[in-house]
């Protein structure tokens, strides 16, 4: 019996202390979360209900269990990012913009939109704006995403706008990015490609452009009665237009007859009007925006009405100089210059005594009558040099490469082969030229091989060891900053130069800037890539003076951004013709 007393006695004070404890607990954590952290709405409720409820561990420990689920939720969110490319291809990691202040970003951004940058600065531009990343600091992903699109658009990035929309599924701006897509469609005659855009517009993107143009889709893959249902909600929402019913109305059989009226407000205006019109016919002019001149172009709705109409065909070659009309156009319009047999047969005697156009439209002719591949030749670089006259190589570098290929190199008279070799050039070759090796020449040897050719690296250790034997027997020969910038890439990618050619000394006489040496330390790797697009501008790499070229091969070696320097070098080192 004092036994069970006893027990019962101790039973009481150990429930007593451990409520008491409890409580003290709970305080003391509800406590330490106000010191760490202001408290949200949702915790004020979670604390004011614990006031009402029992004072137990299961609570509390409920209420903690939340606030960590609630974290974790909040931090993935935070975890977002947005691109195309694995950072990783690029030497780059998702961390690469982060210690980058936002400011600085920006004012490198809006510089570069400034200038017209060369395709070399594009290409890496894009590597390091379009890698998968965290944005800078400061700066949040709804900015980051629109400043990727803006560039994307600014810079018709067509391809590169889908590949963004395929690999991220959500994100602001992707409206913009879509009405763009479907309008480059248009202006390219792709209707159906257009169409098939319309794949990307969901339920969260609100657009009447976009929704409009869905509409036409559907009449155009004969689903009249869907498209109907569409348009009847666009009027209910009072999102069409008197031109657009009207087009459509036509379109679906409901009128039988629309306005001739040219609507120039929007591409797909444009367009509804050219498909509707009996007898289409508009003359564009340098007021007429760019994405109308490619569609008449694409859709073949420029004419030269009147052969004799010089001045017009002035202005279509100009045009298609300025890449705002197919190239081969022109060579279609001087098919359609008449002229009689006598000037044919003495085309070659007459053509100097001509107007410029009418002699290349002349040339051009008497070379698709021509026969033997001799005179084909001849006349297509009679007609090279006619339009070097009137700096329009624009529009005859990539013909006169593609004819010489018809033709076949094989087939061409000796005389004319190697000249011909020349002119053959890839996408590269037309911007840069071909590369020719010059062992004379350190940064021109043959151990560029390994950069432009992927050579084996035993082959090129030899190579080195040979280029330098020659060099260094030469006493006149001069180490210059390209030479450096080469010898510097070889020794970062492991290669063994001679003990007797001292890098380091020659290296004290080019200096390396100081600031952009403190990007390193910060580990800003894109940053100063950025920066480095700021340095080479408008200009390829090869058109740099040697010592930008060493500093900035330095640069991209100390942080070994290998991807980026080889695409450097390839364009500043090597001889080219």
């Amino acid at each position: 019996m004092k036994l069970k007393s006893f027990n019962y006695t101790i039973g009481l004070l150990i429930i007593f202390f451990f409520t008491h404890l409890f409580g003290e607990e709970k305080i003391d954590i509800w406590k330490n979360k106000k010191e760490d952290k202001p408290q949200s709405s949702n915790q004020t409720n979670i604390t004011e209900n614990s006031k009402l409820q029992p004072k137990s561990s299961e609570k509390l420990n409920d209420s903690v269990t939340v606030q960590i689920q609630e974290s974790v939720i909040d931090e993935t969110e935070k975890q977002k990012v947005y691109g195309v490319y694995e950072p990783a291809s690029y030497n780059l990691d998702l961390n690469m913009w982060s210690q980058t202040k936002a400011e600085d970003f920006r004012s490198s951004i809006k510089r570069l939109n400034k200038i017209n940058l060369s395709k070399s600065s594009n290409e890496i531009l894009e590597m390091i704006l379009f890698s998968f990343s965290y944005p800078p600091q400061g700066m949040t992903e709804k900015e980051f995403v629109d400043l990727k699109i803006d560039w994307l658009i600014k810079n018709n990035r067509i391809d590169l706008i889908e590949s963004f929309l395929k690999k991220n599924d959500d994100f602001n701006g992707k409206r913009k990015a879509v009405q763009y897509l479907v309008n480059e469609n248009i202006s390219r005659a792709n209707i159906k490609e257009g169409c098939n855009k319309i794949r990307f517009i969901d339920a969260k993107i609100k657009d009447a452009y976009l929704e409009k143009f869905k509409i036409y889709c559907l009449i155009f893959n004969k689903k009249k009665a869907e498209a109907q249902l569409l348009l009847d909600l666009l009027r209910e929402q009072k999102q069409s237009s008197q031109f657009y019913d009207d087009k459509i109305n036509y379109l679906l059989g409901v009128a039988d007859k629309t306005s001739n009226k040219i609507n120039e407000k929007n591409l797909l205006n444009f367009y509804l009007s050219s498909v509707t019109i009996k007898d289409f016919k508009y003359k564009p002019t340098k007021q007429t925006k760019p994405e109308i001149w490619k569609y008449l172009n694409a859709a073949n709705l420029i004419e030269l009405e009147d052969a004799s109409d010089k001045k017009r065909l002035k202005e279509l070659e100009i045009a298609a100089n300025d890449n705002q009309l197919d190239k081969n156009k022109i060579f279609d319009i001087y098919k359609q210059i008449s002229f009689n047999l006598n000037s044919l047969i003495n085309a070659k005697n007459i053509y100097q005594t001509s107007d410029n156009s009418d002699a290349r439209a002349l040339i051009y002719q008497k070379y698709l009558l021509s026969e033997s591949n001799e005179l084909k030749i001849e006349y297509l670089f009679i007609l090279e040099e006619l339009f070097k006259k009137d700096k329009l190589m624009n529009i005859y570098s990539k013909f006169l490469s593609d004819k010489i290929e018809e033709i076949g190199i094989e087939n061409i008279p000796e005389k004319y082969k190697e000249i011909a070799s020349e002119r053959v050039v890839s996408e590269e070759d037309l911007l840069l030229g071909k590369v020719k090796y010059n062992d004379k020449v350190l940064h021109q040897s043959k151990i560029l091989k390994y950069y432009i050719e992927g050579e084996n690296k035993k082959k090129v250790q030899k190579e080195i060891d040979k280029i330098f034997k020659k060099i260094n027997k030469n006493k006149k020969y001069f180490i210059s900053a390209k030479d450096l910038a080469l010898a510097d890439t070889l020794i970062n990618d492991g290669f063994t130069l001679p003990s007797n050619f001292n890098y380091s000394e020659l290296s004290k006489k080019f200096v390396v800037p100081k600031n952009l040496l403190e990007l390193i330390d910060r580990d800003e790797k894109a940053f100063l890539t950025l920066k480095i697009v700021e340095i080479i501008g408008e200009d390829e790499p090869h058109q740099l003076d040697p010592e930008t070229i060493y500093f900035v091969t330095n640069l991209l070696n100390k942080m070994n951004l290998v991807t980026i320097r080889n695409k450097v070098l390839n364009s500043a080192l090597p001889l080219r013709i």
